[in-house]
């Protein structure tokens, strides 16, 4: 009883029952009041043919040796009716039946008058007089005759004889017939139900299955329900459809929950070991300028100085980084689009950036196309993607080496590129580039320190629903480009 299809079942067997019995007691009813509806009108004028016929009146009286003869011969040629003489007020004076059978002394003449007033509609019971609870069909005619009614002839149909031979056939093989027939008819009903109430269920025991798979596995696996969702599908389907999207959903989410957990604790690893440099410095040279204090020339204690002076402007770029990544990835930074021009931006950064490629001795320039519009997107987050991509450009380029800025109009977009013709990154590195704490080797600087840089300018450019590709071969260079919406307002 713990599953919906035992449940189904049972209710479905108790209706049967139910339906059972109620038909066979409509039935039995319906049959009863039928025949006895037919029998009264088919004996409607009974009593008063038997007065005409029996010749029951004689000089305006009624013969009293007829009634008897009468009584003895219907009781041989119909013995299913009794024949009842009664006065004008219901008092029983003589009848046909055994009178040790007769109970009552007088018969209730309402239901009498309202047969002879035709008040009333057929099956009409009155009393029978051989039992005080029951009641039976008659026929009723006023004797002597209806101008002169002295008492009525009161007859009625289905008397003890009729009861007997009902009762007998009630048991007979038509009745057991009757009674298997209706059986074998809600028996069959019941298993057709059963039937079709399984091919009901056995969708909602499959998924079932599949949802306690899905539990049992913690939630990380999700056996389908069904491969695609069907046009006409009915809302077992459906349902089916819905788990098998929201249990995809789920295992993505507990995937990318693990995920981040993972980059949290490869973050808090990766945090932990750039920061214990520089503050391992600035502890060990503070220290050694605290010690040798008096000793110390003033060239080697301005070279301390100048040692933990880069340590700790390292220590707050890498924090502040941190602290801007950490913003960006929790979706606390939204961009604030505004409409500006991209080339005066661009000339902006690069004018920034033009005593760094002087002292690197590299060639920083932009190049522009013709008229490019203006371009939807948050300036100063824009501005801080070109500082890093073009910071990086100039480090990892050699002397005599080119940075180029092209902006060149495309569909829908402003592309904007940094190229550079450094020493490139390897084909390996390349998927990683953008990860945080990543370091790829550059052998030809001996920096290879990417920082956040490059995941910060990826975080920013997809906050822009664009993103930052990368293209580069070892000895030729590497160009960075994104896309940013032309403002159409």
């Amino acid at each position: 009883m713990r599953t919906l299809y035992a449940k189904l079942a049972l209710g479905l067997v108790v209706l049967i029952a139910a339906m059972g019995l109620v038909y066979a007691l409509v039935s039995f009813s319906a049959t009863r009041h039928y025949l006895a509806e037919v029998n009264q009108q088919l004996n409607r004028d009974l009593a008063r043919n038997l007065v005409a016929d029996r010749d029951l009146v004689a000089e305006g009286r009624l013969n009293e040796p007829a009634l008897k003869s009468m009584f003895h011969d219907y009781m041989l040629i119909n013995p299913s009716i009794e024949i009842y003489l009664l006065d004008l007020n219901g008092l029983i004076l003589s009848y046909s039946a055994d009178p040790g059978k007769v109970k009552r002394k007088h018969v209730s003449l309402e239901p009498v008058h309202a047969f002879l007033n035709d008040s009333a509609s057929f099956p009409l019971l009155g009393d029978d007089p051989r039992g005080h609870d029951r009641r039976k069909v008659f026929s009723v005619t006023p004797v002597p005759s209806e101008q002169s009614p002295q008492g009525y002839l009161y007859v009625v149909l289905r008397g003890e004889m009729y009861d007997f031979v009902d009762a007998f056939a009630e048991g007979s093989y038509f009745a057991r017939l009757s009674a298997w027939a209706v059986a074998a008819t809600l028996a069959f009903g019941l298993l057709a139900g059963l039937i079709v109430f399984r091919l009901l269920t056995r969708r909602l025991q499959r998924l079932t299955a599949a949802m306690d798979h899905f539990r049992l596995s913690d939630f990380s696996n999700a056996a389908i329900y069904q491969n695609k969702p069907a046009l006409a599908a009915d809302e077992v389907d459906r349902l089916g459809v819905t788990f098998d999207q929201m249990a995809g959903r789920i295992v993505e989410q507990i995937q990318e929950l693990k995920q981040q957990d993972a980059l949290r604790r490869d973050l808090v690893a990766q945090v932990s070991h750039d920061l214990r440099t520089p503050l391992a410095a600035l502890h060990g040279y503070l220290e050694t300028l605290k010690l040798k204090e008096n000793t110390l020339t003033a060239e080697q204690r301005a070279n301390y100085f100048a040692i933990v002076l880069r340590q700790s402007e390292y220590l707050t770029r890498l924090v502040g980084e941190l602290f801007e990544l950490a913003k960006l990835e929790a979706r606390e930074a939204s961009p604030q689009c505004e409409p500006f021009s991209l080339p005066e931006l661009v000339q902006d950064v690069i004018q920034k950036f033009q005593l760094k490629a002087a002292e690197c001795e590299v060639d920083l320039a932009m190049e522009l196309d013709a008229d490019l519009p203006l371009v939807s997107a948050d300036i100063a987050l824009v501005e801080r993607v070109l500082d890093n991509l073009i910071d990086n450009a100039l480090t990892h380029t050699p002397a005599g080496g080119t940075v180029r800025v092209p902006v060149r109009r495309d569909a829908q977009q402003v592309i904007l590129c940094v190229a550079d013709t450094g020493n490139g990154i390897p084909e390996a590195d390349l998927p990683r580039i953008f990860a945080r704490f990543y370091q790829a080797t550059d052998q030809q600087s001996g920096n290879g320190h990417a920082g956040l840089g490059l995941a910060i300018a990826r975080r920013i450019v997809e906050l822009h629903g664009s993103t930052l590709d990368v293209r580069s071969r070892p000895g030729e260079g590497t160009t960075f480009a994104f896309g940013l919406p032309v403002w159409t307002g």
